[in-house]
């Protein structure tokens, strides 16, 4: 069976994702370029019975010159025939109602000689406006197949898969003519490196620096030929521009039957006047976030004391199945526990995820970072800021990754500083656990839920930190620098559902897979260390209870539970919770909540599997919920609950500002390139929590 290799490339916003979505359906899968964190995502598509293509659908670029990461990585695919990502094909996707800015890109991979086709997306919008292009003719002119498509509805992807299957000829076109004062050394590079086209060549002496695929060697021998013919580096960019500017209007003059009519989009300009009023825009995006965080608790309620309950059920069934024994113990109190603490969150997650993806469905996201430019500027970020920062309420790991948008490295660095202290998805399970034991289930006026207010609330202050974070950086790093922020606001469409449900898929199954392997490895290591301890105080605890008993310090009825809490406590687990109880008393917390606090240093998340798996141990009677185990908690030293209002509230805002996440960690290192600011992040974001914690414990207590 043939295999094929195809790249989708374009502009930002051209619809890439959905015809990606279209091709491959669910058989994709996201990870990085290899040695760089930048965001790639491969799928596979069956173009016909012989022949199987893989999708590789690259960052959004506007041209070959890079001015961040991301494009530097697309720029390096194209300019290196060696690389595992090069394509054997390209689908090039062009807004059909915005050609002009669509083309630049093209003309470019016609001059670097590589197959491509030319995809015509969002038809649809093109009609409604009242332009009419001449296909045929665009075809001729280009000498390369053009396809009408539109990725929403799947017009169009049958007509792309036949032609992807044929054989796609190099376009004769030549766009750019290389000046001829500077031929020579583009003609020395071209035959020193066996290149296809000149124009690959010319790239070579305009990007040295940044292909990265290029060895000291290659670098000095390139910089020499440089040298000899006054060649440097961005000198003819901006003539070449202008140049292919000028071939792409012609190309319209030619093929561009009747213009777009402006009235198709005054309902998006009406629109607009009111979502980017600055008094109203404001207003509806906190509107917005307050919807988002009722429907994260009213309409995940349901599914989670479902998963919930069945989890718990489940361990009591298989533990009266089962013989005793510890392989058996570790199946129902360490990992079903430790698989209900991750599946019990999927409901609140996909929730969250279905808005992010409706908006950014709707082009209503754009609009939010746009709103937002105005506001980040005063506090030491440019408006492309916002994106990582919105971002940063999924995950930090991806939201630092997009930093790399920002040219300015002050901007870029502050970003990075404060991204952490977004309120991320990992947050949201310890969120949601503990606002259920402190908060009531009622509703304010018969209709604000208290829970989802509260939720609100720990986002705001998250937020509130990253902000006024900001501003003390803003005054600590010092550059001369300014950032501009220079974005297209897409036309306002209805969500494409089958999108919608992708991300929720991808994005749920990545929390399920990639942070539920953390949870269990950690939730089984840890009933290992709370079923084990040193075998002198293991061994005393039956002649130590029975003792108590015979006191009439403890009921006989009693024995089986108060053996295995001394067990407990006396484990290894237990002797690690109490070294480091006498810190954090003075928060509320005990010896178990310090197991709880230690092992979510791998991932906050993983805070409810520990204490789900602490809580199981030692339970013979009934493996009753997460939630009800944390609520019959009692302390020792009160007779009252564990987890009161003040130590509840103390941990939520614990949590809101520790940083608690090695993967974070080790991005922060990776983009700042040392150890410096991510350990300046992580001493500053621990004292904020613990203090902060510490404060609000002793006002509530």
């Amino acid at each position: 069976m043939e295999r094929l290799k195809i790249a989708l490339a374009g502009k930002p916003n051209s619809g890439k994702s959905s015809l990606f979505n279209q091709l491959t359906g669910l058989k994709q899968k996201t990870g990085n370029f290899p040695g760089v964190t930048v965001d790639k995502k491969t799928g596979t598509t069956r173009l016909d019975e012989n022949t199987m293509a893989e999708i590789i659908d690259l960052p959004g670029i506007y041209s070959l010159y890079p001015r961040s990461l991301d494009e530097k990585i697309v720029a390096e695919i194209f300019s290196d025939r060696r690389n595992n990502y090069f394509p054997n094909k390209v689908v090039l996707v062009a807004d059909a109602t915005n050609l002009q800015s669509s083309l630049l890109l093209l003309t470019q991979l016609i001059d670097l000689r590589l197959p491509v086709v030319l995809v015509l997306n969002m038809v649809d919008l093109a009609a409604k406006s009242g332009q009419s292009i001449d296909v045929i003719k665009l075809s001729i002119n280009l000498d390369l197949p053009v396809v009408l498509v539109n990725a929403r509805t799947g017009q169009g992807i049958e007509k792309l898969k036949k032609i992807l299957i044929g054989h796609i000829p190099v376009s004769k076109q030549k766009i750019y003519p290389i000046d001829k004062e500077i031929l020579p050394a583009v003609e020395g590079v071209r035959h020193h490196f066996k290149l296809e086209s000149s124009y690959e060549a010319y790239q070579y002496l305009q990007q040295v620096e940044n292909l990265t695929f290029l060895d000291k060697n290659d670098k000095v021998f390139i910089g020499k030929l440089a040298n000899e013919h006054e060649f440097f580096p961005g000198k003819y960019q901006g003539a070449e521009t202008i140049i292919r500017y000028q071939y792409i209007q012609d190309l319209l003059s030619k093929i561009v039957l009747k213009t777009a009519d402006t009235e198709w989009k005054r309902l998006s300009y009406r629109i607009d006047k009111v979502l980017t009023h600055k008094v109203w825009g404001y207003l509806i995006f906190f509107g917005v976030l307050f919807l988002i965080f009722q429907a994260i608790f009213a309409w995940a309620q349901a599914p989670m004391d479902f998963i919930d309950s069945t989890f718990a059920n489940l361990s009591n069934l298989l533990k009266d199945v089962f013989p005793r024994g510890p392989f058996f113990d570790l199946i129902t109190q360490g990992i079903i526990p430790g698989i209900g603490g991750i599946l019990i969150f999927v409901p609140q997650i996909a929730i969250l995820f279905a808005f992010i993806a409706v908006l950014e469905e709707t082009g209503y996201m754009s609009r939010v970072v746009f709103l937002m430019d105005k506001i980040m500027r005063k506090f030491g970020m440019s408006g492309k800021s916002v994106v990582p920062l919105i971002s940063g309420w999924a995950c930090a790991i991806p939201a630092i990754m997009a930093t790399r948008t920002i040219e300015n490295w002050k901007d870029r660095l502050i970003t990075i500083f404060v991204t952490p202290l977004m309120s991320c998805s990992a947050r949201l399970p310890v969120f949601a656990i503990l606002v259920a034991l402190i908060i009531p289930d009622d509703k304010l006026f018969g209709f604000f839920n208290y829970q989802g207010l509260v939720l609100m609330g720990l986002y705001a202050l998250g937020f509130s930190a990253a902000i006024i974070s900001a501003v003390v950086m803003k005054w600590i790093v010092k550059s001369n620098e300014r950032s501009y922020l220079i974005m297209e606001l897409p036309t306002y469409r209805m969500p494409k559902w089958s999108n919608v449900g992708h991300t929720i898929v991808s994005k749920t199954k990545t929390f399920v897979f990639e942070a539920g392997k953390i949870i269990l490895a950690v939730s089984i290591v840890l009933w290992v260390l709370a079923s084990y301890g040193p075998e002198k105080q293991m061994s005393q605890a039956e002649t130590v209870i029975d003792k108590q008993i015979q006191n009439h310090l403890a009921a006989p009825d009693e024995r089986e539970n108060l053996l295995m809490a001394y067990r407990l406590e006396h484990s290894y687990a237990g002797i690690i919770g109490k070294a480091i109880e006498p810190a954090i008393a003075p928060l509320g917390y005990d010896w178990k909540i310090g197991i709880a606090l230690i092992t979510s240093f791998a991932a906050r998340e993983v805070f409810v599997g520990t204490m789900a798996t602490i809580y199981s141990v030692g339970n013979t009677e009934d493996q009753t919920t997460i939630k009800s185990r944390l609520k019959a908690e009692i302390n020792p030293d009160t007779g009252g609950p564990r987890f009161t209002t003040a130590t509840g509230l103390s941990l939520l805002v614990f949590y809101t500002f520790a940083m608690q996440c090695m993967s974070t960690l080790a991005v922060v290192k990776r983009e700042t390139n040392g150890w410096k600011w991510p350990m300046i992040q992580l001493v500053y974001m621990t004292a904020l929590a613990y203090f902060s914690a510490l404060i609000v414990y002793q006002l509530f207590s």
